[in-house]
C-alpha cells in the first residue's frame, strides 16, 4: 500500500492554487482520493472509442483498502499499469474515473465535497459510497473473455 503524504507536508489548498505540473511528487500523489476505480479493468470499443469500466479488479487492488498491493513495482508486475503524471493525463484522462481528482484537475473543475483533501478524513471517500470497496471480483477470477459480463452499468 502506498504511504500517504502527511496533510502538514503539503501546501495549503495547493489544488487550487497551483497547476498539476508545479505540484510537488507529494501533492500529486495526495490527489488520489483512494477509491480503487482506475485499478478496475476497462473496455474501450474499438470503432467508438468508448471505455466502460468492469467490476473486474487488476490482480494489485486490495478491495478493502482501495489502494495498490504494490504501489512502487506495479508497473513491472503489470506492465499495461498506466503510470499517471502530469505529462501523460492528457493522454489518458478520457479513461479515468469522471470522479477522478486528476481528471477533474485536469479539465478545471473542483474536487467533490467528499474527496479527503476536502474532508481532511481518508476515510470520507468511502463513507460517500465513492469508493469500489467491497465490490470488485479479482482479474484472475474471471476469463478476458467473460469480462464484459462484469460492465458496471453506472457512470463512475
Amino acid at each position: 500500500m502506498a504511504k500517504r503524504p502527511a496533510r502538514t507536508e503539503l501546501r495549503p489548498r495547493f489544488w487550487e492554487r497551483f497547476p498539476l505540473d508545479r505540484l510537488s511528487e507529494r501533492e500529486w500523489e495526495a490527489l488520489c482520493d483512494g477509491c480503487g476505480k482506475c485499478c478496475l479493468n476497462k473496455l474501450e470499443d474499438e470503432d467508438t472509442g468508448e471505455v466502460v469500466f468492469t467490476r473486474v479488479a487488476c490482480r494489485l487492488l486490495d478491495d478493502e483498502t482501495c489502494r495498490c498491493g504494490n504501489y512502487h513495482c506495479r508497473k513491472a508486475i503489470v506492465p499495461e499499469c498506466v503510470v499517471l503524471t502530469p505529462q501523460t493525463i492528457a493522454d489518458v484522462a478520457y479513461w479515468m474515473p469522471a470522479t477522478c481528482a486528476y481528471r477533474l484537475l485536469w479539465q478545471q473543475q473542483p474536487l467533490p465535497d467528499w474527496h479527503p483533501l476536502v474532508t481532511g478524513d481518508p476515510e470520507s471517500v468511502h463513507a460517500a459510497g465513492m469508493s469500489v470497496r467491497g465490490w470488485t471480483v479479482p482479474e484472475f477470477e474471471i476469463p478476458v473473455e467473460d469480462w464484459e459480463d462484469h460492465i458496471i452499468q453506472e457512470e463512475l
